[in-house]
């Protein structure tokens, strides 16, 4: 990561989330423009603000746990509640979508 990269993301709010790898692979190619989170407590939390104010502006997707593993920084452009496609969840649900932008920054 770039030190110009580092520093517009330490000083944007930026939501860390892990992926599967196959998830994680679409929204790198641009096939995936919605990431979803079921509607339960720990989500309801930290979303909270979101819609309300504006706390997030990018998200952080990671593969994995380790210091090396392949990550993505996407813009956040929404979230909201809506519906799963099942193209991309597998099942359909009520869920927050959170809709995605540009990528700005990828390490594979």
């Amino acid at each position: 990561m770039t030190k110009e990269l580092e520093k517009l993301l330490s000083k944007e709010r930026v939501l860390h989330l892990t992926l599967k790898k196959k998830w994680f692979d679409m929204i790198l190619y641009g096939y995936k423009t919605e990431e979803y989170r079921e509607i339960k407590p720990y989500w309801s939390k930290r979303f909270k603000d979101f819609l309300i104010e504006k706390p997030f502006d990018y998200i952080l997707f990671k593969n994995g746990y380790s210091k090396m593993c392949p990550e993505i920084a996407v813009e956040l452009k929404g979230i909201k509640f809506g519906n799963s496609k099942i193209k991309w969840s597998g099942i359909i649900e009520k869920c927050y979508v959170l809709k995605l932008g540009q990528i700005i920054y990828s390490k594979n």
